[in-house]
């Protein structure tokens, strides 16, 4: 194998990509990549022990955060990358040792003298040892299977947290407790004597943090834009010329949009971007028009037919067809090769998105692919705006149950399950959903119950914190002491590592007997799923029918 990884999963054959990554990434950058989080390891040992002296370095923070973040399933295809961002570990762990070593001689009296483990001193200038290196540092380099699952499922748990994090950060805010769990977690998956229980507890903190992490965004972003609205989005097309915008990051969209006033230029955003419209803050901007295309697997086609140029923001960027890869522009932690990158914002100042703008001139309007409208903007607030009709719609018997169809959308045709399975719940189902596994079902015709729709798209992937905040205020409401009790069915499809967070977020909320989707996880050993099935209930999905006369009996 020249790499291994089985992180996504779209994993080739359900086990691990081995010559090149079905996302697209060479080994070279899955083994540059698993070297920056080796060396990440390093400097969180470091900063563990740093902390016991009252060292905090938001430094190591920050980058930590960035560095996870890089890793994600579809950001970063760029090899010089992370090569830059591991010569630059070397200089955070130099700096953290630096600290903790000076704190140690002023309050023991002696040089310190622990012995470390290779990821706090391996060092190399040499870029071609990096590559030799990451080969030899990946997963597979645990022997013990169960433990091995368990440090991976943490780590891509606090992959999607770093994910968040970030989101967070953008916007001016942080969360020291958080950033110290990620260096906390990350040292813990060097220590060979953890127990598989000591692993599974962090991991269940993991989801705990996870839980504060889609907090903290959710209250940043609304702090920010506002509550979400209960919006019509338009995903028709007008003729003026247009820029795509597709990811998670709401700060790039503001100031595209700020940019792009009164230019003649429209702005559409596409995947995950799709709730900012619901959002009061850009509703000011007409020329902020509405939604174009689907999930993210389907950009090919998509963003050939877009004829204007295509900014991505964050994860969940496909490798561009020639055809179209000029039009392509990548900003923040995302990038591949030959596509332009838009350098990030200085202290005080806004991204400068001139050089897509120019583009966008030149280009002709958007080819349609659809017309109408589809729903959005259910998010906690706008739900609980509407909470008593929901209530009175539950005790009349007209909503029997709830199913929370959240997660990620991918190319596996199994995913044609979550379609099928919405077309065939009863009309007296509702559906509540986050994230780009919506793209199955919300624009199906599946009416509504005495004017709530049947599909309640609360958002983004991170804002599947406001389908937990629901759950709380209906659990409240019907005086249930646990959310199981609740008339809820969960049904998740994942792709990727912040569906793993989320995972781990209902995880520790309680909650039980989730159907997971389309494929379980390849890092889930048959122990640890053991134990995550007597423990929590998880199944597999099943047949669209099995299924169904499972959920409305409440299975």
């Amino acid at each position: 194998m020249s790499m291994f990884c089985f992180q996504c999963q779209e994993t080739a054959k359900g086990k691990g990509c081995a010559v090149r990554g079905v996302c697209g990434k060479t080994d070279e950058v899955a083994n540059l990549q698993d070297l920056l989080i080796y060396i990440l390891k390093g400097i969180s040992v470091y900063a563990g022990e740093a902390k016991e002296f009252g060292i905090q370095n938001e430094r190591i923070g920050s980058f930590i955060t960035k560095s996870l973040f890089s890793t994600i399933t579809n950001v970063s295809f760029v090899p010089e990358d992370f090569e830059a961002r591991i010569r630059e570990a070397f200089e955070v762990r130099e700096d953290i040792k630096k600290q903790l070593f000076e704190a140690y001689k002023a309050e023991k009296g002696r040089d310190y003298n622990k012995e470390l483990p290779d990821e706090c001193t391996w060092y190399s200038d040499d870029t071609s040892d990096f590559r030799v290196k990451g080969a030899s540092t990946g997963i597979l380099s645990i022997e013990d299977e169960d433990i091995r699952s368990l440090k991976e499922l943490l780590t891509y748990g606090l992959k999607g947290i770093a994910a968040y994090v970030e989101h967070v950060y953008v916007l001016g805010e942080k969360n020291d407790e958080i950033f110290a769990f990620l260096t906390e977690a990350l040292a813990a998956t060097v220590d060979p004597d953890k127990t598989v229980d000591e692993l599974i507890a962090l991991v269940m903190r993991c989801g705990e943090v996870a839980v504060q992490a889609m907090a903290l965004l959710d209250k940043a972003n609304t702090g920010h834009y506002g509550h979400p609205e209960i919006t019509e989005v338009n995903i028709g097309v007008r003729k003026n010329p247009g820029i795509l915008i597709s990811g998670h990051d709401l700060r790039d969209l503001e100031e595209l949009l700020e940019q792009t006033r009164g230019t003649g230029i429209d702005v559409y955003t596409h995947g995950e971007m799709l709730p900012a419209n619901s959002y009061p803050f850009f509703k000011k901007y007409d020329h902020f028009v509405g939604n174009y295309g689907n999930a993210w697997w389907q950009q090919k086609e998509e963003f050939e037919k877009f004829n204007g140029p295509i900014l991505m923001t964050t994860n969940c960027l496909v490798p561009p067809e020639e055809s179209y890869k000029a039009r392509v522009y990548t900003t923040g932690l995302v990038a591949f090769p030959g596509c332009i990158h838009i350098e990030d914002r200085k202290p005080g100042e806004q991204k400068d998105f001139s050089v897509i703008i120019e583009h966008a001139r030149r280009c002709k309007a958007p080819e349609e692919l659809e017309n109408g409208t589809i729903s959005g903007g259910f998010a906690h607030e706008a739900v609980m705006g509407v909470a008593d009709k929901i209530v009175e719609a539950v005790k009349k018997g007209k909503i029997s149950r709830f199913v929370v169809m959240a997660g990620c959308d991918g190319r596996h045709k199994e995913r044609e399950y979550y379609t099928k399975l919405a077309r065939e719940l009863p009309e007296d189902a509702v559906i509540l959903t986050a994230g780009c596994a919506k793209y199955r079902y919300n624009k199906l015709d599946l009416g509504d119950i005495d004017g709530i729709p049947r599909v309640l798209d609360a958002g983004q992937c991170n804002d599947s914190y406001s389908l937990v905040v629901i759950a709380r205020k209906l659990a409240e409401v019907f005086g249930a002491d646990d959310i199981n009790e609740l008339p809820i069915s969960y049904d998740i499809a994942w792709y990727e590592q912040k569906a793993v967070a989320v995972l781990l977020a209902l995880l520790y909320l309680g909650a039980k007997g989730i159907r997971l989707g389309p494929t379980l996880p390849a890092f889930i050993s048959p122990n640890v799923l053991k134990v995550l099935v007597e423990k929590f209930d998880i199944k597999p999905i099943g047949t669209v029918e099995e299924d169904l006369k499972a959920i409305m009996a409440g299975e």
